[in-house]
């Protein structure tokens, strides 16, 4: 599913002395299959614009009571499609929408509500289905046995217990598989790394990766964390009040240093460590990834 946003802006509490422009003409693409990455400090937009790519804030063209209007002089009407799906139409199937596009949002693990992992996870499906013919027992067992696999979770395991009494990381595991019962195309997570030690980053960034692959052909995620977009993404894009600043593979990215830390954002640890090496005259090329530093110092060192 193919993500085009063009001149997207929304205000909260327009017309109040609370007003506030979180976004602000927000053009950009994001492409199926790309791990994207969007990076901004608190309060530059990022959070509020994924989460109208499944409708949680909707355009107001999209709402039954809207009258369509003439965009105002000068300001083009807003585009937002996501696949087939036109956001700026009330006639939209939000419901469905929803099904292909899931949002993880940040500490998921505060989320969950139920009395077994297995009714949590299988809430979303239930809530998704078409109400004239609901999932039958057996398929909901199915879906939810295969949402927890795909999480590296065993349902003869924890299907049965309360999800209160699971691990710190596998609670969050299970929040993931509640999104993932429905088998989205689109995968949104924001912060998904936040609280967790380096062991646990590292889990939760395979454990994407291997969503990517295998369950969802796209994989968005919000971060203020500039190794996890170095290590992990793809492509990316740089949000800072309200604007879209840059979109460009992270290799590319975080070559802009000075213009990224006037916005409040850092560089990653490697593309530090290339900064200070070619301050004293060593040129190492690489993707500012951990593993393509260690390639180019150990290709250097064959060279001399």
């Amino acid at each position: 599913m193919r993500i085009v946003a063009e001149h997207l802006t929304h205000i909260y509490n327009e017309g109040s002395p609370f007003e506030a422009r979180a976004l602000d003409d927000v053009t950009l693409t994001i492409e199926e299959g790309e791990f994207f990455g969007i990076l901004g400090h608190t309060g530059s937009g990022k959070s509020t614009f994924v989460q109208h790519l499944n409708g949680l804030i909707r355009l107001p063209s999209s709402l039954k009571r809207a009258k369509k209007r003439k965009p105002k002089e000068g300001l083009p009407a807003p585009v937002l499609r996501v696949g087939d799906f036109d956001l700026a139409d009330k006639k939209t199937d939000f419901r469905a929408l929803r099904k292909k596009v899931g949002i993880v949002f940040q500490y998921p693990e505060q989320q969950l509500f139920a009395e077994t992992v297995k009714d949590d996870v299988a809430f979303g499906l239930k809530s998704f289905a078409d109400r004239k013919h609901p999932p039958e027992e057996g398929e909901i067992e199915t879906a939810v046995r295969e949402a927890l696999g795909a999480v590296g979770l065993r349902y003869e395991e924890v299907a049965s217990q309360s999800p209160f009494d699971l691990s710190g990381g596998q609670k969050r595991r299970v929040a993931i598989a509640g999104v993932l019962v429905t088998k989205p195309e689109v995968l949104i997570l924001d912060e998904p790394a936040a609280g967790l030690d380096p062991l646990g980053k590292n889990e939760i960034a395979d454990l994407l990766h291997r969503l990517h692959g295998d369950w969802c052909k796209t994989v968005i995620i919000v971060s203020h964390d500039m190794d996890e977009i170095a290590e992990n993404c793809t492509m990316s894009a740089v949000f800072a009040e309200g604007k879209v600043k840059y979109v460009l593979p992270p290799r590319e990215l975080f070559k802009h240093a000075e213009e990224l830390s006037a916005i409040g954002l850092d560089i990653p640890l490697v593309a530090k460590l290339c900064r200070a090496l070619s301050a004293r005259g060593v040129e190492i090329g690489c993707d500012f990834t951990a593993d393509g530093f260690v390639k180019a110092v150990l290709a250097m060192r064959g060279r001399a």
